[in-house]
């Protein structure tokens, strides 16, 4: 069964294309117009071990927001699309991601139900980048992503100070987790339910 997805969409301020393959070897192209943006979808590509084409083009010269944002869920679209009714997949998974002195937990569930619980203070900081990257943009990118692709997430920031390492290891971590939780192990919906809805 393949697992890949392709998503387009398309609005008055971006326009953007997705392919996505789940069982890939971590190969990402990326090109968002942000580039501290396209080095974590990088990360999220590589560390998920996902082959990933993205190219969006949004309404930079008013702001990064609306590209972050439609990006994230033009991706979680092609993930809950490309993971299907998520037979046979493992699930639930968790784990604890360092980058030198940040250190951030995430808890996850392909649950088919979108929720997400955000506590990652960031410290004040300038944007990263250029175009700049507003790093309290993380947090709803995430959730976009996690939403649209209908999971549950936890995501806990546990000590950090550079925001760059804590951003880094959220999508680092996210990455690694999504890897985890849609391994094959067994062969029906992991549900008493009979689907993951």
């Amino acid at each position: 069964m393949s697992r890949t997805a392709k998503v387009e969409r398309t609005t008055k301020e971006t326009s953007i294309t997705v392919d996505l393959n789940l069982d890939g070897t971590g190969v990402a192209e990326v090109s968002t117009g942000i580039p501290f943006y396209d080095h974590m979808l990088d990360q999220v590509a590589r560390h998920g071990g996902f082959d990933l084409t993205l190219a969006a083009k949004g309404d930079l010269h008013i702001d990064t927001h609306h590209t972050v944002e439609d990006v994230a869920l033009a991706l979680g679209e092609a993930f809950r699309k490309a993971a299907g009714d998520r037979a046979g997949v493992r699930r639930f998974s968790s784990g604890r991601y360092p980058l030198d002195e940040a250190v951030i937990d995430i808890v996850l569930d392909l649950s088919g139900r979108p929720f997400v619980y955000w506590e990652v203070p960031i410290p004040e900081c300038l944007p990263l980048g250029n175009p700049p990257f507003d790093p309290n943009l993380a947090e709803h990118a995430i959730s976009s992503f996690a939403t649209a692709a209908n999971i549950t997430l936890h995501v806990t920031l546990v000590r950090g100070t550079n925001v760059h390492h804590i951003v880094e290891a959220a999508f680092k971590g996210l990455g690694r987790s999504l890897r985890d939780a849609v391994r094959i192990e067994g062969g029906g919906v992991p549900s008493t339910k009979g689907v993951l809805a």
